[in-house]
């Protein structure tokens, strides 16, 4: 049985996410995505948020789980006695990252491989801190996002209606 993980913040989760994970799930027998606890970032959504979140749009799907974790991920991998590692990958500097970042986890445990799974060209542009952006400004993210997410965002901004210089009637 081959199993592999899908580790990302997922702040929030996107459809090119969700493509990732159902073409990765499609590949090997389980996928785990691991929802990555990074102190180095500050995240819109809780560690509870995202995995709540990622576990209702995966429910469907058998052979896929979600985990929290708050370490290096290949020391998640190495306990689960996972030697897939799968990363999504949408351009050129995705792909200088993420083979940079493979190299350093193949340093740190030279049995575990990274899978690279290019996006769709539907979701090319999509980034969860773009998104993020978006909906702080009040503008539309819908078609980036699955339902239940673009409910999360407009719970955490709720509608801004006008902007404020439309407020005090314009600049000066």
């Amino acid at each position: 049985m081959t199993k592999a993980a899908f580790p990302g913040s997922f702040d929030p989760p996107t459809l090119g996410h969700l493509n990732i994970i159902e073409r990765a799930a499609a590949l090997f027998d389980e996928l785990v995505v691991v929802v990555a606890e990074n102190p180095g970032k500050t995240c819109l959504f809780s560690p509870e948020e995202r995995l709540s979140m990622l576990g209702d749009l995966v429910a469907a799907r058998r052979n896929i789980s979600v985990v929290s974790w708050n370490g290096l991920i290949v020391e998640f991998l190495k306990q689960q006695g996972i030697r897939i590692l799968v990363r999504g990958i949408r351009g050129g500097v995705d792909f200088s990252y993420e083979f940079e970042l493979s190299m350093w986890n193949k340093a740190l445990a030279p049995q575990i491989e990274t899978v690279f799974i290019t996006t769709d060209p539907r979701y090319l542009v999509l980034r969860s801190s773009g998104i993020r952006e978006v909906a702080a400004f009040g503008g539309s993210f819908e078609a980036m996002v699955p339902p239940l997410v673009a409910e999360a965002l407009r719970e955490k901004f709720p509608a801004r209606g006008d902007s404020s210089a439309e407020k005090t009637g314009g600049p000066e």
